[in-house]
């Protein structure tokens, strides 16, 4: 998947839409401070970007050109990057393995500004289902696809182990499932037309590890 369009939207690279949720916290803080405009400069200096590459993503989602000398207009830069990656539009979606990883994605709150509502939860445990987390019913694994199909919800968050999460990725394709969010730590087999956003916490650690691994070797050499 090369481009990505949203709408009005020309279409951009994946790693631009990579780009537009910090470009998003970061308009907010600025408009927060009390500023108006904000210059692709300024903007490419906090994110150690090329000016030409910010100007191109900003160029890309806001109504209007930027203005010589001032930048480009803040609030319209947020609701251009919210509009395109569909943020208020609220989004229906359930969960499936109610852990502590499950229990901790249902008590977060910071969802809501990201247009993501989960609206039920699925365990395979039954001293778990008939109960709520933070409003949300935890359902028997078994009435999985039903309840997707008679909802029409089609963002499936997994955070089973490993050896359910295929089992599981199935039961919600089945349901019409066409975006997983998957913290199981496994390949999932998926038609064409599904999505799989992958959060492997094991390959982030090991990234970190080997970069603070590099970190500790550099400055041991240069004690040397």
């Amino acid at each position: 998947m090369a481009e990505q369009t949203g709408g009005r939207f020309p279409p951009i690279s994946v790693q631009a839409l990579q780009r537009m949720p910090a470009y998003l916290s970061y308009l907010q803080t600025q408009k927060d401070e009390g500023a108006v405009f904000l210059s692709a400069a300024k903007a490419a200096q906090h994110f150690g970007l090329s000016e030409i590459q910010v100007r191109k993503d900003f160029s890309a989602i806001s109504l209007t050109p930027g203005k010589p000398k001032a930048g480009f207009a803040i609030v319209e830069l947020i609701d251009g990057i919210e509009t395109f990656l569909g943020f208020r539009n609220s989004k229906d979606a359930i969960l499936v393995g109610v852990g502590s990883l499950g229990k901790a994605l249902l008590n977060y709150g910071g969802f809501k500004p990201y247009g993501l509502n989960i609206v039920a939860a699925f365990d395979s445990n039954p001293e778990l289902t008939g109960k709520s987390i933070n409003g949300k019913a935890i359902l028997s694994s078994d009435k999985i696809s039903d309840t997707c199909r008679r909802l029409n919800i089609h963002i499936g968050v997994i955070t089973v182990p490993a050896k359910q999460a295929q089992l599981v990725c199935d039961q919600l394709v089945a349901g019409g499932v066409k975006a997983l969010w998957n913290f199981a730590p496994v390949h999932l087999s998926v038609p064409e037309n599904v999505l799989v956003q992958n959060e492997n916490m094991a390959v982030s650690l090991a990234i970190l590890s080997r970069h603070l691994e590099g970190a500790l070797d550099s400055a041991k050499g240069e004690k040397v």
